[in-house]
């Protein structure tokens, strides 16, 4: 695996308490040459999702109301390469699932797929498990998030199944002491503008904390130096607010 490139995309926020501790969605993209029989040389751009907060032991508990605002078919054309049973580790956008303990191996599969979590590493024990807005609207089907595309419904959603895991708290493994990975998203280069939304709950992460909202936006833009352009310009203005 080959990193071409690395920039930030840091989004304005809305919460829903003056005090909540959740400052945004911060937006990694890493430019990655794929390797492994039938995919050497495929070109990929892996953009990571994480949750910001402002507090040492902010958790993450479930995302919702996950939907597209802009970009012609921006909810599909994304890579996946897991495990899952129709899938068996082949990079495709054919076939895959968003179910993060199907991700495999961290050397082979999780470089190149795409997934959600509620932080935690992609791997067989992340608890991490699909909401119902997965089998309800439009575009729905029984294979819920086990799928390569997005439906377009604006329910989807995810969750830990086992929050005292504390697998969504900054500082644990495949968090950082202030951000909270919600997803990663692989796309070729040169795809269309992609403009996302969704809310997020959390808490303290100890006994009796309040359980607090938040709402951002975040974007995937093709270009490596549009989205460092654009990310500077959103910052500033939201500064300016």
């Amino acid at each position: 695996m080959h990193l071409r490139n690395t920039c930030l995309l840091v989004s304005a926020t809305f919460a829903s308490h003056a005090s909540a501790s959740f400052t945004g969605f911060l937006i990694t993209l890493q430019h990655v040459v794929a390797s492994g029989p039938g995919t050497a040389g495929q070109q990929l751009l892996v953009y990571s999702v994480f949750a910001r907060f402002n507090s040492p032991t902010d958790t993450l508990l479930s995302c919702t109301d996950f939907r597209a605002i802009t970009g012609e078919g921006a909810l599909t054309g994304f890579w996946h390469k897991d495990n899952s049973s129709y899938n068996s580790g082949i990079l495709t956008r054919e076939f895959g699932t968003w179910n993060p303990s199907q991700t495999g191996s961290s050397i082979a599969n999780r470089p190149y797929d795409s997934y959600l979590t509620v932080g935690g590493l992609a791997s067989g024990t992340n608890t991490t498990q699909a909401n119902a807005g997965w089998l309800s609207g439009g575009n729905a089907d029984s294979r819920g998030w086990n799928r390569p595309d997005l439906p377009n419904n604006g329910s989807l959603g995810w969750f830990n199944s086992n929050p005292l895991n504390l697998q969504g708290q900054v500082g644990q493994p495949g968090n950082s002491p202030t951000d909270v990975r919600i997803g990663q998203f692989v796309l070729s280069p040169g795809h269309s503008e992609r403009v996302f939304a969704c809310s997020i709950t959390y808490n303290g992460g100890t006994p009796g904390s309040a359980t607090q909202t938040g709402t951002d936006t975040f974007a995937f833009f093709p270009a490596p130096g549009a989205i460092a352009l654009l990310g500077l310009g959103g910052l500033a203005h939201f500064r300016r607010r």
